[in-house]
C-alpha cells in the first residue's frame, strides 16, 4: 500500500485508475484502526477497483483540546492493518495540508446538527465534521465513501451535505461492529482502564434493555428510556443523553409506532462513548440486532 501525504501525490496515485474509469472507494478514518474500520475497508475492497484509506485526526471536530491530544495515534500499525484489509492508498495528510494558512471556509448542515451530539458537543463539532468530510470527498473524488453506523447522526449529516451540495459520490453505511460482550468498537475504547472497560458495558446494556422491553410490547418512549437509564445506573454510569428519535430526522419519538433510533452518549471516566440501535415495536424487535444499519439510502428532508 502506498502512503501519500499531499493532495498532489494523492491525485497522481489515482490518475491512471480515474483515466481508465475504474471505481474508487474512500474509507475516511481518524486512525487507531479496529475491526469496525477494517470491515469498511474490506467492503470497499469488494466493491471498488481502488481503495483509499484516509488517516487524519481532525482538530476542527474536537470541542475539548484534551480529547484531541489524548486521541490514539499509531500510523505504522494502522498502515499495516489497512493494507491487510485491502487498502491500496493511505492518505495521511498533515493539518497544514488540510487546513493551509489562510483557510477560511467551513461547511455547516443546519437542523440535524442541533441535537444529540450537536447539543452535547457544540455547533463546531459537526461544522468540523462536515468541513473535513467535504474536503476529503473533494480531494479523493471517490465513487463510493464508506461510513459506520455507530456514528448514526454523523452519517445522516454526511448524507445531507452530499445531497445538498450535489456531490457525485454514493454514501455506503455499514453495520456497527461489536466486541464479543456487546461494546461497540471505538478507537476510544483503548483509553479505558480495566474497571472503566467493564462499566462501559452500560451503553449496550441500556440498548438491550429497551430492545427487549419494546419486543414485549412496550410502546411508550418514556418507559423505554427510563428502563434504559436505570440499567445504566447499575453500572454506575449516567448518560449524557439518551433519546428515542426518528431515524431520518432525529425528531423525538413519544410512541414507538415503527422504527426509531435509540441513541446514547456517556462518559466513563474521562472517555466519552456513543452507541445506538434501531428499535421496533412488538415481536419485530426480537430480530433487531444491535448492529442493524439504518434503513433508507437517502434523507428526504435534510434540514428538519
Amino acid at each position: 500500500m502506498r502512503t501519500v501525504r499531499t493532495v498532489g501525490e494523492l491525485r497522481e496515485a489515482l490518475a491512471a485508475q480515474r483515466r481508465d474509469g475504474l471505481t474508487i472507494g474512500l474509507v475516511p478514518t481518524m486512525g487507531a484502526l479496529h475491526e469496525g474500520h477494517l470491515s469498511l475497508i474490506r467492503a470497499a475492497r469488494e466493491q471498488c477497483d481502488r481503495v483509499v484509506v484516509s488517516l487524519f485526526v481532525n482538530p476542527a471536530q474536537f470541542n475539548e483540546g484534551s480529547d484531541f491530544e489524548r486521541y490514539p495515534r499509531r500510523e505504522r500499525d494502522d498502515s499495516a492493518l489497512a493494507a491487510e484489509a485491502g487498502g491500496d492508498v493511505l492518505f495521511a495528510p498533515s493539518v497544514d495540508e488540510v487546513y493551509p494558512p489562510g483557510f477560511a471556509t467551513s461547511v455547516e448542515v443546519l437542523g440535524l446538527t442541533d441535537r444529540l451530539e450537536g447539543a452535547a458537543r457544540g455547533s463546531q463539532h459537526f461544522r468540523g465534521v462536515a468541513t473535513v468530510v467535504t474536503k476529503l470527498l473533494c480531494m479523493v473524488m471517490p465513487d463510493i465513501a464508506y461510513f459506520g453506523q455507530k456514528d448514526a447522526q454523523q452519517l445522516l449529516v454526511i448524507r445531507c451535505l452530499v445531497a445538498d451540495l450535489n456531490l457525485p459520490v454514493r454514501i455506503e453505511a455499514r453495520p456497527t461492529v461489536r466486541e464479543p460482550d456487546g461494546l461497540a468498537m471505538s478507537s476510544r475504547n483503548a483509553l479505558l482502564h480495566p474497571d472503566e472497560r467493564a462499566r462501559a458495558l452500560a451503553l449496550p446494556a441500556a440498548l438491550q434493555t429497551a430492545r427487549e422491553l419494546a419486543a414485549r410490547g412496550e410502546l411508550q418512549a418514556a418507559v423505554l428510556l427510563d428502563a434504559a437509564r436505570e440499567r445504566m445506573r447499575t453500572f454506575g454510569v449516567v448518560p449524557e443523553y439518551l433519546a428515542l428519535v426518528e431515524p431520518d430526522t432525529l425528531d423525538p419519538v413519544e410512541i414507538l409506532g415503527g422504527e426509531a433510533l435509540l441513541a446514547v452518549a456517556a462518559r466513563v471516566g474521562e472517555v466519552r462513548l456513543i452507541d445506538n440501535e434501531i428499535l421496533r415495536p412488538g415481536r419485530a424487535g426480537l430480530v433487531s440486532p444491535t448492529s442493524q444499519p439504518l434503513t433508507g439510502e437517502a434523507i428526504t428532508t435534510c434540514n428538519a
